[in-house]
């Protein structure tokens, strides 16, 4: 599918960061703690923020919808997004 609009490509962007960006590595680097309790805190540190994250991507995959390529499979009507 083409490029249309801005839009288009920030969602498409935003849509590929969320499908393809593995964080395994970079969350066994963060949890390395040398006591069990520590890690487990980090590693519940790390996922609510990868969650929180998460969130924040689709929130702006959100807003982008209805500006969409109206043969885009995802494309809403404006008053259609919830």
């Amino acid at each position: 599918m083409r490029a249309k609009t801005i839009p288009h490509v920030e969602y498409e962007i935003l849509n590929w960061i969320l499908d393809n960006i593995d964080l395994h590595e970079l969350k066994e680097e963060m949890i390395q703690s040398p006591t069990a309790q520590k890690k487990k805190d980090a590693d519940i540190r790390f996922d609510k923020g990868a969650k929180a994250l998460a969130i924040l991507l689709q929130n702006m995959m959100t807003r982008r919808l209805h500006k969409l390529p109206e043969e885009h499979p995802d494309y809403k009507e404006k008053g259609a997004i919830e």
